[in-house]
């Protein structure tokens, strides 16, 4: 290989044509000049012992000696975990149609190398979520090359999913059986941001030079802002004693229950293990949330439905599947069921709870910062960074909003709210 020197700008422009110059940092790392140009390159030995060379890039921005021996540095971290830089570059460079760069993002992602909103790996029920986008995204896109696709393209699937052209016979996989992908305005909103992400994705890796979903026209976002009318409350708890009297699953009922008092994600509500609950200072540490980890506090209310239940192990789920020991996967038909007892029209869907919670604590007065602590909202979330318990005001927002919602239910009478007058400034 030749003398070692650390490689700085002076070597680089002393390197002659075909001339490698190896650094005496970095184990395989070089400069290399060809003809007019210089490239950094690292020579390593992947897994089972075969040398590979791996192209970090031309000399230029953003390559300098320094960056590219940083480079350098993080593609042997690579090595040292089992990976392959460049034999995952030819991986990629294969990925030649849509189709291919999808199943490769999901690889990436199902691996914990693609990094969510949050800082974090994407969770299990967002990978699920992905799978079933992607599926739309190949349906119209797949047989196209990455490199060809344009926003007209990209307009062109958005429309497709919007008029349901993609979900017939599209299928995802459940933990028993299939649901069926449905398509709809939302549907086509959300898939598009994620194809953004996975063309992103084609772009850092040299596929293509540009993300065609980038400019593209997108319908409204589609979030829900549809809450239960007083009517609704009182049909919602007539309907909770039809099914208690009917024999529906008690475990179904309550977590129904649960989420009108708490406005919770039903899906931290069914994921919800006893260990997880501490019913004395009245709060709940959801370690892995769409939020990552959350502190939630609980009301008197909520706390006495989940005593109710009878506690179990600590590894136990709090709202138990009729069968086996899993999620309650069958939740949202006994959703359907309890809605059908009331007669509730099809629109009151669990995050319409959610809603309802969420506004019935706005109208009594609380700070939004307030309100996404109570339910766990982005916002609220660096409460749970720092804390275990829930603190006394919280609780008592808690407590205030859940009465509230026993109130609109029938089961309890309305608190009379007051507004606070500002004091006076030398009171």
């Amino acid at each position: 290989m030749g003398e070692r020197k650390r490689i700085g700008l002076r070597e680089v422009r002393a390197l002659q044509p075909r001339e490698i110059a190896w650094d005496a940092a970095v184990p395989g790392f070089a400069a290399r000049r060809q003809r007019d140009t210089v490239t950094y390159i690292l020579k390593y030995r992947a897994e089972g012992g075969r040398q590979r060379w791996a192209t970090i890039g031309r000399h230029g921005a953003p390559w300098t000696p320094d960056t590219a021996r940083e480079e350098a540095r993080r593609l042997l971290g690579d090595v040292a975990k089992g990976g392959d830089p460049s034999g995952d570059k030819q991986t990629r460079r294969k990925a030649t149609t849509v189709a291919q760069l999808c199943n490769l993002y999901f690889t990436e992602a199902k691996a914990g190398r693609i990094i969510g909103r949050n800082g974090e790996p994407k969770r299990a029920s967002t990978l699920e979520s992905d799978r079933g986008r992607l599926a739309h995204v190949k349906a119209v896109l797949g047989s196209l090359p990455v490199a060809s696709v344009t926003k007209q393209d990209v307009t062109r699937l958005m429309h497709a999913i919007a008029e349901g052209a993609t979900a017939t016979g599209v299928t995802k996989t459940k933990p028993r059986g299939v649901s069926k992908l449905r398509g709809g305005r939302g549907v086509a909103t959300r898939t598009l941001g994620l194809a953004g992400a996975v063309f992103a994705f084609a772009v850092e890796h040299g596929m293509r030079a540009d993300n065609p979903v980038r400019g593209v026209r997108r319908f409204a976002d589609g979030r829900r802002k549809r809450r239960l009318t007083d009517e609704e409350y009182a049909t919602l708890a007539a309907a909770l004693r039809k099914a208690d009297a009917e024999g529906l699953w008690p475990g179904a009922i309550a977590c129904v229950r649960f989420l009108a008092l708490t406005g919770w994600r039903s899906g931290e509500a069914l994921g919800l293990r006893w260990a997880d609950v501490d019913l004395t200072r009245r709060t709940a540490t959801l370690a892995d949330t769409k939020t990552a980890r959350s502190m939630r506090p609980l009301s008197h209310a909520a706390c006495e439905v989940l005593r109710a239940l009878g506690r179990g192990a600590d590894n136990g789920l709090v709202f138990q599947a009729a069968r086996g020991d899993g999620v309650m996967t069958g939740f949202r038909k006994h959703w359907a069921r309890i809605t059908k007892l009331g007669e509730l029209p099809a629109d009151v869907s669990p995050h319409v709870l959610r809603h309802s919670f969420a506004s019935l604590a706005s109208e009594l007065g609380y700070a939004e910062a307030t309100v996404a602590s109570l339910i766990g909202h982005k916002l609220g979330s660096i409460t749970g960074r720092y804390t275990h318990t829930a603190d006394a005001p919280l609780l008592a927002a808690a407590d205030a909003v859940a009465r509230e919602t026993q109130a609109r239910m029938g089961e309890t009478k309305a608190a009379k709210v007051v507004p606070l007058l500002p004091r006076a400034a030398n009171s």
